[in-house]
């Protein structure tokens, strides 16, 4: 709530905001889509995710904390987490796919058309 607060009122003094945040739930869904309405601002929600299930499974077994004191998840608690399917439109990005700089293009495309777009 708060870094959406945040969010709002950064959009209402005209800037762009990115959250790099997990949204596995509706709900917190629901509060971005509000917050970019409330800030007079087009959304771009963005999945991403890795289609190779071993590639995801490696690179989180071998995944080091550069925060002191975090602990990062293991596998399986990645693979239990909850996470409910979208039901509003996103760009999906594979990073089994595509490295980090075609994904970064791929958003920046997709935000320049939302730009274009009428609102």
């Amino acid at each position: 709530m708060a870094l959406a607060a945040i969010a709002k009122d950064n959009l209402l003094l005209g800037f762009d905001v990115i959250t790099d945040t997990v949204n596995p739930i509706e709900i917190s869904r629901q509060l971005w889509t509000k917050t970019a309405s409330d800030g007079a601002a087009h959304l771009l929600n963005v999945e991403v995710i890795c289609s190779d299930k071993a590639l995801h499974r490696k690179r989180v077994e071998t995944r080091i904390s550069d925060i002191k004191g975090l602990v990062v998840p293991n596998w399986h608690e990645v693979f239990k987490r909850t996470f409910e399917p979208w039901k509003c439109d996103r760009l999906i990005v594979d990073t089994a796919l595509n490295s980090v700089d075609e994904c970064a293009i791929m958003i920046a495309k997709e935000m320049d058309r939302l730009r274009d777009a009428p609102q």
